[in-house]
């Protein structure tokens, strides 16, 4: 098939790479001259393991190009995905739709006949209704457009995987229309596969993904609730998370205790979340959701907290390592990152703090120039009077603590994702301290 991707970001990047990988040929467009010109060279402008070699699969068999012309857009394909953000309103818990709505008003005005417009991107409940009428309005004498919804259920590092062999796929539509039809054979080879297809209404489709968000915080959130309750009860968190996860009704996803969640999805999610259910009459109904995001943001200044203790009761001078600032391992994302927010609160209070981070540095560098980044693990260690694990990427989990131990001033460790194993570090004669647990 021919389709456009419309948004080359994090979302329309991956879809678009994905799509010329299924075999379909593929136009993504987007306002972003700089990031098209990236895109058309075969650079992908953020990290996600294995893009890279499925951009340029698709650009080397012809299937996948980029532009900044809508025009171009409405000729090329009849097919269009939308996969532009949708970030939290400036002084409100509500999402941010005028660049989905932008998108509309660029694209519909340049078509002829009838075109499947299929949503990607995280949006308000009513938002693909909204629409459906903003495209009618715009659309020419006898061109028409149908508004469906194909949520995304992405995990940064593993976003090729979830979106060539997706565990589900969800798509909300009108009735009468042709997008099932459509949405059919755009993932005819996932069909073929077993994969579980599932067909809704509109509002159905749109409340899936961030109702499936919001349990993800929850379940995270929990977890850290209960590890504070342990640090006050003298249990450990880790055990306790263990136990509980052995019942299969609750199972042991999602059940690490630490610094919390983070990134471009959850936090603005939930957030939205709570904000549309106030708009549509339902206001007591996620109130939980606001203690959802207490407790993941309390993450934060509880391990500012643990590293004043753990560096004497005074941070001001204190040498400080952070290993980590990208919200998860596996990505170069430091949006609303709990790492990188530590980090940054730990310099703000008098710290000298040095940070490593695989992949994430550039991106740290733009949202806080202060703190001192340094060139690898080794070289950010040398002469740490603390050292605090904030994001668990493989390669701070296979450190040697004796190796490790000579670098440091001090060998105080704060496990901030439960990552380690605390026995062989303690043996190697470190002060390990971590999240919801005492030694």
């Amino acid at each position: 098939m021919r389709m456009t991707v419309i948004g080359t970001g994090y979302l329309g990047a991956t879809h678009a790479a994905c799509m010329a990988e299924l075999g379909h040929e593929v136009l993504g467009i987007d306002v972003d001259e700089h990031k098209i010109a990236q895109l058309a060279k075969g650079e992908v402008p953020f990290y996600e393991p294995g893009l890279p070699e499925v951009l340029s699969r698709g650009r080397e068999a012809g299937r996948l190009a980029f532009s900044t012309d809508f025009a171009q857009a409405a000729q090329f394909a009849n097919v269009h995905f939308l996969g532009v953000g949708t970030p939290q309103q400036k002084g409100s818990y509500a999402a941010d739709l005028r660049y989905v709505r932008s998108a509309v008003e660029q694209l519909v005005p340049h078509l002829e006949g009838h075109h499947v417009i299929l949503g990607k991107s995280t949006v308000p409940v009513g938002t693909a209704a909204e629409l459906q009428e903003l495209a009618d309005s715009l659309a020419r004498p006898g061109a028409s457009v149908e508004i469906a919804w194909n949520p995304e259920f992405l995990r940064e590092g593993y976003a090729v995987k979830d979106t060539i062999t997706p565990d589900r796929i969800m798509l909300g539509v009108r009735p009468g229309g042709i997008a099932e039809q459509v949405a059919r054979e755009v993932y005819a080879t996932p069909l073929e596969q077993g994969i579980p297809f599932l067909v809704s209404n509109l509002a159905t489709a749109e409340l899936v993904k961030v109702s499936a968000n919001a349990f993800l915080a929850t379940k995270i959130s929990f977890i850290n609730a209960v590890s504070e309750v342990c640090e006050a009860a003298g249990a450990d968190v880790t055990q306790v998370a263990r136990a509980i996860g052995y019942d299969d009704r609750i199972g042991h996803k999602f059940l690490g205790a630490g610094l919390g969640f983070g990134g471009g999805c959850l936090p603005k999610d939930i957030r939205a979340y709570i904000a549309r259910a106030g708009e549509l009459g339902a206001t007591e109904a996620l109130t939980f959701l606001r203690e959802v995001d207490a407790i993941n943001m309390r993450r934060r200044e509880h391990m500012v907290n643990l590293a004043k203790r753990a560096v004497g009761g005074h941070l001001i001078g204190a040498s400080i390592t952070v290993l980590g600032c990208a919200f998860k391992p596996n990505s170069d994302d430091v949006r609303d990152s709990p790492a990188l927010n530590v980090a940054g609160q730990l310099s703000l209070k008098g710290a000298q703090v040095t940070v490593f981070d695989p992949q994430a540095m550039d991106n740290a560098r733009k949202i806080f120039p202060t703190l001192h980044y340094a060139e690898s693990a080794e070289a950010a260690l040398q002469g740490a009077d603390l050292v605090i694990l904030a994001t668990e990427w493989d390669e701070f989990v296979q450190l040697d603590p004796t190796q490790v131990r000579g670098w440091v001033r001090t060998p105080v460790l704060i496990d901030g994702r439960n990552a380690l194993d605390s026995s062989r570090w303690a043996e190697a004669g470190w002060d390990y301290k971590a999240l919801g647990r005492t030694f």
